[in-house]
């Protein structure tokens, strides 16, 4: 029996499977920040191939939030319904769907990656970007430092975004606090040099990340299983460490975070970091065993064998795949059969289906 291919259960939800999508950001919105049938796409492809869960790429709460001016949002209600397509068709498929939410802060109005590097002025259509600290990120444009009441206003904004992501149809959030992005800003040293109750100690660069929980599940209420990602460590002098993030993790989970998608870096240029197989699960493993809470485990998961090694041997109750899955979105169906356990294929595609 395969542990992979087992299900899992978070608060009264069911993924047929512990293989679930990563959130890849596309960058491929409208001017509305509305999904497109590339999204509708993106993500089907990977509800048809097997996964026992599929997550959105980060999504914004507000306007400003936007890593770029391509990207989706759940702001209003018109998004809100063009989600429901997406929902919808997972739904079909048998798989689950969750939603990530994010606010870029210093890394927002971006260009894509495909085009040049850099910012995108607000003559070419950008927008004034916020961080805890006026501290720009590498060469990007400096933020603005929010004031007291515009981080309220920003846990608000999640509040609210977590509420429209239920209604557009998703079982799950996600909170983005991870890859040097807004929540992340706040809690690692290098980007936080507040001296009022949202900087400083530990504590104090803590509680932007543990407002943003509290609401979103208060939002959201007590049956809707809700995830954080985190980078575990900035892979810097002085930084974020895995120590800190276990810290967070129980803290997290006292305020009704379920799972703790256990990422690393994204708040320095050029971090250093000895990449290879699997290089993130022991991260997710101490956050595990040591926080009490479930985990995914993510980065350069590749094989079927090394999955199942991932989650039988406990290292991670779920592993998170990215790029394994844009090579094939049919990863967990090959891999079903490399593990000689049974999955469901879609109707359609049976005839396909080696015995």
């Amino acid at each position: 029996m395969s542990k992979l291919l087992s299900p899992v259960t978070v608060r009264g939800v069911t993924a047929r499977n512990r293989i679930w999508v990563s959130p890849m950001c596309q960058y491929s919105a409208n001017a509305d920040g509305l999904p497109t049938d590339w999204h509708f796409m993106h993500l089907g492809q990977f509800a048809a191939g097997g996964a026992g869960l599929v997550m959105t790429e980060a999504t914004a709460v507000s306007p400003e939030g936007r890593i770029t001016q391509h990207d989706v949002g759940i702001w209003n209600d018109e998004q809100v319904a063009a989600w429901r397509r997406i929902t919808d068709f997972a739904h079909a498929q048998g798989t689950k769907i969750a939603m990530q939410l994010g606010h870029a802060g210093r890394k927002a109005s971006a260009r894509r990656p495909w085009e040049p590097h850099g910012t995108v002025t607000v003559d070419e259509g950008g927008w004034q970007s916020v961080a805890p600290s006026a501290v720009a990120f590498g060469d990007y444009a400096a933020p603005k430092a929010l004031t007291e009441d515009e981080i309220h206003a920003v846990v608000a904004d999640f509040a609210a975004a977590a509420k429209r992501a239920i209604a557009a149809g998703f079982d799950a959030v996600e909170l983005h606090g991870g890859h040097g992005y807004l929540i992340h800003q706040f809690y690692s040293p290098l980007s936080n040099q507040r001296t009022d109750g949202y900087g400083g100690d530990f504590d104090g660069r803590v509680r932007f990340a543990l407002e943003v929980a509290t609401a979103v599940r208060a939002a959201i209420g007590d049956d809707v299983p809700l995830f954080t990602r985190l980078s575990a460590t900035d892979w810097a002098d002085d930084g974020w460490t895995a120590d800190d993030t276990v810290r967070l993790a129980r803290l997290l989970a006292d305020v009704g975070v379920d799972l703790i998608d256990t990422s690393t870096a994204g708040n320095t240029p050029k971090p250093q970091i000895p990449i290879g197989p699997g290089y993130q699960v022991p991260f997710a493993q101490r956050v595990r065993t040591e926080a009490k809470v479930l985990t995914g485990a993510v980065g350069l998961i590749t094989e079927p064998q090394q999955a199942e090694q991932i989650v039988a041997t406990g290292a991670a109750d779920v592993v998170f795949l990215a790029r394994a899955v844009l090579r094939d979105p049919h990863w967990p169906l090959n891999a079903a059969r490399v593990l000689g356990a049974d999955i469901e294929w879609p109707n359609q595609y049976v005839r396909a289906r080696l015995s």
